[in-house]
């Protein structure tokens, strides 16, 4: 197993408010990265964290709308928090996650496959956040910036 030094520096940055802020910079190179590598790479594959890019149809137009966002891998499944980067609303993506039981993801240079999803709620909720946020330490960060949000949780498991 080769040491990437990667993810332990990306959670140090991510701890930094400034870099919360980043969203307007992250969004456009991710975007960018997806496009030229076909989906395969985006800007937290390079910092080595895994990233998911999930597509689900709005529940609205009815179009599919494919998102890649970071992701805390549990066993055979993913977890997906709603942080957007702190701002006071919920993203979009978690309100069609909310309105879907299935979508299709793309994880690890994979090829597109089906999920179910199910928002963490009630009980389970405070143990998946805590796992989350150990996971993710800037989770906590964005909780304090959003204004107390609470965040949606999602978890993803693969349909076979």
């Amino acid at each position: 197993m080769v040491w990437n030094p990667l993810p332990r520096v990306a959670r140090v940055f991510a701890e930094q408010p400034w870099v919360m802020r980043g969203g307007v910079v992250v969004l456009p190179a991710e975007r960018l990265l997806r496009r030229l590598s076909g989906g395969r790479w985006g800007v937290l594959d390079l910092a080595g964290l895994p990233s998911i890019e999930v597509t689900v149809v709005g529940r609205k137009s009815g179009q599919p709308r494919t998102t890649s966002l970071l992701c805390v891998p549990d066993g055979d499944g993913f977890y997906l928090v709603g942080s957007n980067w702190g701002k006071p609303e919920h993203p979009a993506w978690s309100a069609n996650l909310r309105a879907a039981r299935t979508a299709s993801a793309r994880f690890d240079g994979s090829s597109a496959f089906p999920v179910r999803v199910t928002e963490i709620t009630g009980v389970d909720r405070k143990s998946v956040w805590d796992q989350v946020v150990e996971f993710w330490p800037g989770y906590e960060m964005e909780f304090q910036r959003s204004g107390g949000r609470e965040f949606r949780i999602f978890r993803l498991d693969r349909i076979t």
